[in-house]
């Protein structure tokens, strides 16, 4: 397993600070590194890659410094936000050239290996100045994966793909975390982290505003009142008998059931079966309604 560690990391432009005192552990599975565009999160990926040095604190990769340290690279593979592909050559010569670089021993064999991952083997003899943004996005995984690196950091990986092309790149990295190695992947869009990793690093503003499991985040934001969705077999005798309970702030009634507003999650969701146990009404649905990742960012970047 290799751990990638930023500890106490700061990187600041002349008057401008950039990252802000950054602590974080990845492990094994794909993380998703989320925050809105200017918040840090490339910084961030740079300095993990060895192309930035802190101006504080230490960046390492199975315990060695990142910066100024090419053997990482042997363990290392990395899709930049921006985009650097030579357009006169084909996909296959890209990964084949990639494979040369990391002095493999069979290039020819990685490079097809990795093209076939990527399933970009029917286009593979296509020079890449013909291809969609998508397709070259996935050129330039391909040529990240070539060497077969226990890490793999990308920067908006999915920017460009279409739909099919989007999902095969979530499994991949679905796969290749499942298979032990350790993935980060940066985005501004909930939907894409949410369906790729359940974890996640919150940047916002330079710094680090949350780290873990966002259902957990959210439940430990005790200072928001959770959301529940009930439908019931009598709504409205529910809602009564929910309205004096401690651990519930608010009920709402309509056509589609009730809406719950509890300042305690455990609280809420051991006492109800309990109340309606006791009251004789089966409840038919309960669903936690701001546990996406989106209303975890709203609140983090709102704090």
């Amino acid at each position: 397993m290799t751990n990638v560690d930023l500890s106490g990391v700061s990187r600041w432009y002349g008057n401008v600070v950039a990252v802000n005192d950054v602590t974080m552990s990845l492990g094994t599975g794909v993380t998703g590194l989320l925050g809105p565009n200017g918040a840090g999160k490339t910084t961030v990926l740079h300095m993990m890659a060895g192309f930035l040095a802190p101006s504080r604190g230490t960046v390492t990769l199975g315990g060695e410094p990142t910066w100024r340290n090419p053997a990482v690279y042997r363990r290392l593979g990395l899709v930049t936000e921006r985009e650097a592909v030579y357009d006169f050559l084909s996909a296959y010569e890209f990964v084949l050239a990639s494979a040369r670089l990391h002095r493999l021993p069979q290039p020819e064999a990685a490079a097809q290996r990795a093209i076939d991952l990527v399933e970009l083997a029917d286009a593979q003899d296509r020079r890449i100045g013909t291809y969609s943004k998508g397709m070259r996005q996935r050129a330039r995984v391909a040529a990240a994966l070539v060497h077969d690196p226990e890490v793999l950091l990308l920067d908006e990986p999915f920017n460009g793909m279409d739909p099919r092309q989007r999902m095969h790149m979530m499994e991949l990295l679905h796969s290749l975390g499942g298979a032990g190695r350790t993935i980060l992947f940066s985005s501004h869009i909930l939907e894409e982290v949410e369906q790729v990793s359940g974890t996640v690093q919150v940047i916002v503003s330079g710094r680090l505003a949350a780290s873990g499991d966002f259902r957990t985040i959210r439940r430990l934001m005790t200072n928001r009142p959770h959301v529940f969705a009930v439908q019931s077999s009598d709504d409205r005798r529910l809602a009564v008998e929910l309205m004096g309970q401690p651990s519930v702030n608010g009920v709402d009634i309509d056509r589609d059931g009730l809406t719950v507003r509890a300042g305690d999650y455990g609280s809420f969701t051991r006492a109800l079966p309990k109340i309606a146990l006791a009251s004789g009404i089966r409840v038919r649905r309960l669903l936690p309604s701001d546990e996406s990742l989106e209303s975890v960012f709203s609140y983090l970047v709102e704090a």
